[in-house]
């Protein structure tokens, strides 16, 4: 399925870098937890940084229930959720030809407030995108908790992705110039976990975190 394109989510700067099917947006969404969500309350815009998870083709957003994001997308208003990976730095020969490797999506629709048995599993799909496994080692979210916690169901009513891959492109007289060119890859890696101190017996470190470990 390739979404519909327009003035809103079609990529006009550099087009053939531009995707609109679902395979290569939702693979985008999938290798991260972190977007950003912009919106805009009386003329001022505002973009805020959030977990989300994904679950088909839905996204689910959470926070206090005394968010200002959030009750200002609960009533329907329009929304832009970004997510991006950084593949790469490309060191051309030039300054101006400089760039990123990249993988970004662009999201556009509409959120609704999440009740009942679907705000657990809004909740599980949002921990499960950040660290697959961790929800059924961890106590779930108590009624105090529930009620304190509100989650958003983003209907996806238009999207695009944008993605660079390969060398510098510089221009041709440069290629000449005794200057190293070329791509520094780059990913989000985890470091070594630290256990609380306030735990009050060892314990061993529990599977999700051991696969992440391995990544």
């Amino acid at each position: 399925m390739e979404y519909p394109t327009n003035d809103r989510n079609k990529v006009k700067r550099l087009p053939k870098r531009g995707h609109y099917d679902q395979e290569t947006i939702f693979g985008i969404l999938d290798d991260a937890f972190l977007c950003h969500v912009g919106f805009e309350i009386a003329g001022q815009p505002y973009v805020i940084p959030t977990a989300y998870g994904r679950d088909g083709e839905v996204l689910y957003l959470h926070g206090s229930s005394k968010s200002r994001m959030i009750q200002h997308l609960a009533t329907g208003a329009p929304l832009c959720l970004t997510v991006t990976h950084l593949d790469g730095l490309v060191l051309a020969r030039s300054a101006f030809h400089h760039s990123m490797n990249y993988r970004s999506a662009v999201i556009f629709g509409t959120a609704t407030l999440v009740e009942g048995e679907e705000k657990m599993h809004a909740l599980e799909v949002i921990s499960e995108q950040i660290l697959k496994g961790r929800w059924a080692e961890v106590r779930q979210p108590n009624p105090t908790e529930m009620k304190a916690t509100s989650v958003l169901r983003i209907t996806i009513e238009q999207a695009s992705a944008k993605i660079r891959t390969g060398p510098p492109g510089d221009e041709a007289e440069d290629y000449a110039l005794p200057i190293w060119a070329g791509v520094v890859p780059a990913e989000l890696t985890f470091q070594d976990p630290l256990p609380d101190p306030a735990m009050d017996q060892a314990h061993e470190l529990p599977a999700s975190v051991k696969a992440l470990a391995r990544k």
